[in-house]
């Protein structure tokens, strides 16, 4: 039993790489309430990637499979897509004003879905590797879920101790760390599987 919590740990621990890396982008480039932005980002992270194992493994040998091949290129068409938003509104001067829209406007619980969403999708494969090891998934998940939070929580305490700096330099580094992402897990999905 220890052995096969401490391998959801890891599996956590390495499905939630990209949660990390989104919440410390999102970090920087929402200035204002790092710690608070960050812990909401973890919440959705973390219950998006407990999540989405559960429905792989509900979905295993239906539709999952046609879901997962097109994963990668959901996962980075959307992170490609807010980061190049940023990066634009960035190009068009607006500040970090919370009141004009930019990118460094307030926490955006739609936004936060479409990342938790964006950055869970290989979480979805996991699941269907549960059913067919006929192993339980229930533990896994919420195993998978908490090391996500903490991870990402981490990532956002993380965001509290780098300076500041601009909003147009949060801007792009937070463009840059989101179209990053969505590279790597195309990359990952289409060409190293």
């Amino acid at each position: 039993m220890l052995e096969e919590i401490l391998t959801d740990i890891l599996l956590g621990a390495s499905l939630s790489a990209d949660a990390f890396a989104v919440t410390v982008g999102e970090g920087l480039a929402c200035p204002k309430n790092r710690l608070k932005n960050a812990l909401t980002h973890s919440v959705y992270f973390g219950s998006f990637q407990a999540l989405m194992p559960l429905i792989g493994f509900y979905l295993a040998g239906t539709v999952s499979w046609k879901i997962m091949s097109l994963g990668p290129y959901i996962s980075f068409f959307m992170l490609a897509f807010i980061g190049g938003k940023m990066l634009a509104d960035v190009a068009k001067g607006r500040d970090e004003s919370e009141n004009d829209g930019g990118p460094f406007r307030a926490f955006s619980h739609p936004k936060a879905i479409v990342l938790a969403i964006a950055t869970s999708i290989d979480a979805l494969a996991v699941g269907v590797s549960f059913a067919f090891n006929e192993s339980s998934v229930f533990l896994p998940c919420v195993i998978i879920g908490v090391t996500t939070f903490i991870i990402c929580s981490l990532g956002g305490l993380l965001c509290t101790k780098l300076p500041k700096g601009s909003g147009r330099t949060a801007g792009i580094a937070g463009g840059l760390v989101l179209i990053g992402i969505g590279i790597k897990l195309l990359i990952e999905g289409v060409f190293l599987k």
